[in-house]
């Protein structure tokens, strides 16, 4: 993790907040980022430090060159229930590897197989797979 965002887990982040991790965790300078969504640099600063709020076609702009949808940096901004998003979420959704596509695709995924085990859970069905091979 890059040093001081532990405490990040105070507070939801901020849009700009978000905006300044994905940009770290994709390599790229703010410079290089501003050119690339067509901004100057000082207004990238100021979106990254909360100063600015970014208008919708600077915010898609921004996620795309992220490669990111607007949504999901929008989603992930002070929820009450951003806190208690899965780990598992989160990585997906932070991960510069993977496109916007295949993002929703295994959020999907994931989100399915959750539900599938809580229905289960509250009919009292035990899953075998969830049986250890001692048992």
């Amino acid at each position: 993790m890059l040093g001081g965002m532990d405490d990040d887990a105070s507070h939801p982040a901020t849009l700009g907040e978000l905006i300044r991790r994905q940009r770290e965790l994709a390599a790229l300078p703010m410079r290089q980022l501003a050119a690339m969504v067509g901004i100057s640099n000082p207004y990238l600063s100021q979106i990254e430090r909360n100063l600015r709020a970014p208008s919708d076609r600077v915010l898609n702009a921004i996620a795309e060159q992220l490669h990111l949808s607007a949504d999901t940096l929008t989603a992930q901004v002070a929820s009450p229930d951003a806190a208690k998003e899965s780990a598992v979420l989160q990585a997906i959704r932070e991960d510069p590897d993977l496109t916007n596509p295949q993002r929703r695709s295994l959020e999907e995924m994931y989100e399915a197989f959750r539900e599938v085990t809580v229905a289960k859970r509250r009919r009292g069905i035990r899953d075998e797979s969830d049986e250890s091979p001692d048992a």
